[in-house]
């Protein structure tokens, strides 16, 4: 893969199977639609949208849905030299009801491990991991070996480097056999890690804090730079050692919100690989975020610039955008 990228997401892809029916239980709907998926997958697709140069380590099966994954990055701009095709395994799938504005029921049918767990750190491409300007990584990875040595060694590699390395603390209790557990895996690697960002809930298992302040000062301690922490329809909170900055949600009228937090993810890389003010940062990826939110599906849904511009300027997703 390329040596150079802007921006490097390592984690899980997935086909997301989507019902084109809203408001309806997937035992009664009756057409879907296929479209690429997984959170680091979608942040690297994200980052592309906005002109960044992307691409993505995963795990996929020798199958038809996995010869997809490939097929749909390229499509969409993202380098999948880093896709790692693995036999006698089946791509993960994921099933959503779409019940909006806040009901977004998943369904996950993967082998156990899923295929991007089972790379480990001999499959790493570490020129690509050097290269690149921004390194982004999930705590799900964290959750079984050889990922979380793969993992650990990714972010190592990253010591000293100029560019940012952040960390999504992404928890997941499906992936994981304790919070406990997933609260020690994370504590491994947030020292080299130059940025988290995080719901509540995640930053609970991380860092043993809900409120947004104390999370964030949490995570600051442990040795992050900047703390991002996502509080829904409260907004967002960004914290340095010499900063607070607090932004407002961007109203939008929700279809689908599971996408939302993948496309802040991609704008946050574009914002800090522009060297935006913290101010700027939060409020364009809370805008992307929104205009995400407001569209059925998730890879395909992610906004360019322009688009992700309009909103802020209006303070809203019009419907024109969805």
């Amino acid at each position: 893969m390329q040596a150079d990228l802007d921006v490097l997401t390592i984690g899980r892809s997935s086909v997301d199977i989507y019902p084109l029916e809203i408001g309806v239980g997937l035992e009664d709907v009756t057409t879907f639609g296929k479209f690429l998926g997984g959170s680091p997958t979608n942040v690297a697709v994200a980052a592309s949208k906005l002109g960044r140069r992307s691409g993505v380590v995963t795990g996929v099966g020798q199958d038809p849905f996995g010869r997809y994954v490939a097929r749909a990055l390229r499509e969409f701009g993202v380098d999948d030299g880093g896709v790692l095709a693995l036999p006698d395994v089946a791509t993960s799938l994921a099933f959503c009801e779409i019940h909006p504005p806040d009901d977004f029921p998943l369904y996950f049918y993967r082998a156990e491990p899923s295929p991007e767990l089972r790379i480990g750190p001999d499959d790493l491409d570490l020129d690509a991991v050097r290269g690149a300007t921004l390194l982004w990584v999930s705590a799900s990875g964290l959750s079984r070996e050889p990922s979380a040595t793969m993992h650990r060694v990714a972010m190592a590699e990253r010591a000293g480097h100029p560019g940012r390395t952040v960390l999504d603390l992404d928890y997941r209790p499906t992936f994981w056999d304790s919070p406990a557990a997933a609260h020690d895996g994370v504590g491994r690697v947030l020292a080299t890690a130059s940025v988290a960002v995080g719901n509540r809930e995640e930053c609970e298992v991380a860092v043993g804090e809900t409120d947004p302040d104390r999370a964030a000062d949490a995570l600051l301690s442990a040795g992050v730079e900047i703390a991002i922490i996502k509080q829904g329809p409260r907004g967002v909170l960004g914290k340095t050692a010499h900063e607070r900055v607090e932004v407002e949600a961007t109203p939008c009228e929700v279809v689908n919100g599971l996408g939302a937090g993948d496309a802040f993810g991609g704008s946050l890389c574009h914002a800090l690989l522009a060297g935006w003010s913290l101010e700027e940062t939060l409020r364009f990826a809370s805008a992307a975020g929104a205009i995400v939110a407001s569209r059925l599906a998730c890879s395909t849904a992610m906004p360019t610039e322009s688009e992700v511009r309009e909103v802020l300027a209006l303070g809203r997703v019009p419907a024109g955008l969805r």
